[in-house]
């Protein structure tokens, strides 16, 4: 029985897509490998979590999820061919029958996967889109081979830029070679055609999808398209202002820190996100920590004491729960 994607993640159907994005981040957070080395049922787990955040974290494909359910999931599932069908099988259980006889409308099953009968054929698909069995002409032919999961660690800078990967797979004795697009995020699922199992009964080969882990970077922070990041400045450059160069996935750029500027402040550089693909580039956050002196001169002391003097009011009076 497929499972429920919103029960995985442990949301409503009516969850919003930050709530959706929290309780992903929450999970993946918790059952990653490397927080959980060896555990087969903590990584089960996480490649649930990643497959279904994959369908809810993505308005288009939730849609779709929660008009047909798993049938949408399936390769080249389309959607107006599946909502044809079901005009055609509310006709039917009203007396009517298909070929065009009294307003029905000519179907084949197939067209529903494109011509592709994977994933258990189409009587599975069916049933998952109707709740039974419904018996339909099938194309004769060979059925293409199973797709083959698995999984790699990319560096956040690749994952950010795109990378290009040659991976040796067990059984191939030529190795693959893999484009990664840029703005591969956790969990992202990139699919490699004709890299899977062998067919069989002669026809094509399956696919080979990847599941993207990334490591994190040690300066920037990523949510969604957009990258933050911890920017030092020194206490001169704070209270004068300055320009300072700092780093972006496109290019070094200089940033003009505003006088005054304080801890925490934060500065949008528009576009300097992450890009991807027929998408807006997210931007870049970055936020001023303000850096004291460690070292522990008579100047500095005294220096401090000028800026103690200089302090107007307690700077925590409006703080509270």
């Amino acid at each position: 029985m497929p499972q429920d994607l919103y029960a995985i993640l442990g949301v409503p159907k009516t969850a919003s897509t930050d709530e959706i994005k929290k309780a992903f981040r929450k999970l993946a957070a918790k059952l990653h490998p490397d927080k959980n080395p060896g555990d087969k049922t903590a990584e089960a787990r996480f490649k649930e979590v990643n497959r279904a955040y994959e369908v809810l974290g993505d308005p288009k494909k939730r849609a779709l999820y929660d008009e047909f359910g798993e049938a949408a999931l399936r390769e080249g599932f389309d959607p107006e061919q599946a909502r044809q069908y079901k005009r055609w099988a509310e006709q039917a259980s009203q007396g009517f029958r298909g070929g065009g006889a009294q307003g029905g409308i000519p179907f084949d099953f197939e067209d529903l996967f494109g011509g592709r009968g994977g994933f258990g054929g189409v009587g599975s698909v069916i049933e998952d889109l109707f709740g039974g069995r419904v018996s339909g002409r099938r194309r004769a032919g060979p059925m293409p081979g199973r797709d083959i999961e698995s999984e790699i660690t990319i560096d956040f800078v690749e994952a950010v830029r795109g990378t290009t990967l040659t991976l040796q797979l067990p059984g191939n004795s030529e190795p693959v070679t893999v484009r990664i697009p840029p703005g591969a995020d956790e969990g992202s699922r990139v699919r490699i055609r004709g890299q899977g199992a062998k067919s069989p009964t002669g026809g094509p080969p399956g696919d080979l999808i990847l599941t993207v882990h990334v490591r994190p970077h040690p300066f920037f922070r990523r949510e969604g398209d957009d990258l933050h990041l911890d920017v030092p400045i020194t206490v001169a450059e704070a209270y004068k202002g300055a320009r300072v160069r700092i780093p972006t996935p496109d290019k070094e750029v200089v940033l003009k820190v505003p006088e005054k500027a304080q801890s925490g402040q934060v500065v949008r550089l528009r576009g300097k996100g992450v890009a991807r693909k027929n998408r807006t580039p997210g931007d870049l956050y970055v936020h001023f920590q303000v850096q004291v002196p460690t070292v522990d001169t008579p100047e500095v002391r005294e220096a401090i004491e000028v800026l103690e003097r200089a302090q107007q009011g307690d700077p925590r009076a409006k703080l509270h729960f």
